[in-house]
């Protein structure tokens, strides 16, 4: 079944129930550091995960298609239900939204990374050390200020979002094509060129724009002692996606720290809850005020995935075990169903996002047990889910949480 005939059934099946929150620790999924060893989640303390693991059901999810190494985006997508195959999202749109950039139908959107290069051009660090946040919001505005008369006939818009990342939107009429990023996404290279893959007049010209921005605000942050140099990722125009709301009939709402996370909620209409802080304490905190004013919560934890692109095995079984430490506040409030999942995998290993599918836990009162009784990539294999693509996730627990009519006679 196509994710657009199986969104049509969902429209008419969908029906009140309980409520459901979807906790999606990024990049959870891992390897072991040496042959016979466990990954970070098998080694992580989670008797909570273990216990919900046991009284529900577990499996393993496929992203986006086996084989495929997912970005953020388009991994979120599939656990939102849409695949992501058929509804491509740029991350500089995501980035835009979610740092609240209200886009229009001319934007062109891009994420920026700051990045350290060499005396030669090689980059050397492609995220100019992780650089503070007040550090980007500095050089941000030196940015917007050293290129905004860059393009004439055109508006340029640099804005921070955290740490090395921001935001970069052209506006005007002409914008398009299918543009590539200057990321090689490995040290010890030079940048790309943007480069136009549509073969379009339209494509070609914004090709040739984003180059020209590029150069300039290059030359702008070449006296800089750390973040000498930039990259972009993810150029594209918001397509426009069908809402959440429409199709499942829930009132959603994401709770996260990172922009990104917010962008892709607030892209299929999601509504963010705003909070102090940045542990999973927090978050649940959050959760717990907001509880009645939402029927769907989709709580975002990042530092597994960074603590893992920096090789810090130990550090994302620690973060593992503080969202295991919540567990119990979130079953407290008696939700229909709670999934517990990465987007994607990142194993400290490899200190990259990977193909592996992803340990996923489905808990509900309604649930069937398997005979799995702890949450590991290994014993998920072992689980009644087997090992199924992200995008069926969503209308199986909201079967567990009575949020589904009866199809047919």
């Amino acid at each position: 079944m196509s994710v657009f005939t199986e969104h049509f059934l969902m429209r008419d099946a969908h029906q009140k129930g309980d409520k459901i929150v979807l906790l999606v620790m990024d990049g959870l999924g891992g390897l072991p550091m040496e042959p016979g060893g466990k990954t970070e989640l098998e080694t992580a303390h989670t008797p909570n995960l273990d216990r919900m693991a046991a009284e529900g059901t577990v499996g393993l999810s496929i992203p986006v298609r086996a084989g495929i190494e997912p970005g953020s985006g388009p991994a979120h997508l599939s656990l939102f239900s849409y695949d992501p195959i058929k509804y491509e999202i740029g991350r500089g749109v995501l980035e835009a939204l979610g740092i609240g950039f209200e886009l229009n139908k001319q934007d062109l959107a891009a994420r920026g990374n700051f990045a350290t290069v060499a005396p030669d051009g090689t980059i050397t660090d492609r995220r100019a050390g992780r650089i503070a946040t007040e550090e980007c919001i500095r050089l941000s505005a030196k940015l917007q200020a050293a290129t905004q008369d860059i393009l004439p006939g055109y508006e340029v818009f640099v804005r921070p979002v955290e740490e090395h990342r921001f935001v970069l939107v052209i506006r005007g009429s002409g914008l398009g094509g299918a543009l590539s990023e200057t990321d090689p996404l490995v040290t010890g290279q030079k940048p790309l060129r943007v480069e136009d893959q549509s073969g379009t007049p339209e494509g070609a010209h914004t090709a040739e724009l984003v180059n020209r921005w590029v150069d300039r605000a290059r030359a702008a942050l070449g006296d800089e002692p750390k973040a000498n140099s930039l990259n972009l990722r993810g150029l594209a125009k918001d397509p426009g996606l069908p809402s959440f709301e429409e199709i499942y009939g829930l009132q959603a709402a994401v709770i996260a720290v990172y922009p990104m996370y917010k962008g892709v909620a607030r892209l299929v209409g999601m509504e963010t809850v705003n909070f102090e802080g940045d542990r999973p304490h927090h978050e649940i905190e959050a959760l717990e005020r907001a509880w009645n004013d939402y029927d769907f919560f989709f709580i975002h934890i990042k530092k597994t995935d960074s603590y893992a692109e920096d090789g810090k095995f130990d550090a994302k079984v620690h973060e593992i075990e503080a969202v295991d430490e919540v567990m119990p506040r979130i079953l407290a409030l008696k939700p229909g169903a709670v999934i517990v999942t990465g987007d994607h995998s990142t194993p400290a290993k490899l200190r990259s996002h990977s193909w592996h599918p992803v340990p996923t836990l489905l808990w509900s009162p309604r649930a069937m047990p398997d005979q799995v009784q702890t949450f590991g990539e290994r014993a998920c294999a072992g689980g009644h889910m087997g090992i199924f693509h992200a995008t069926t996730l969503l209308p199986q627990a909201m079967a567990h949480a009575g949020r589904l009519k009866r199809f047919g006679a």
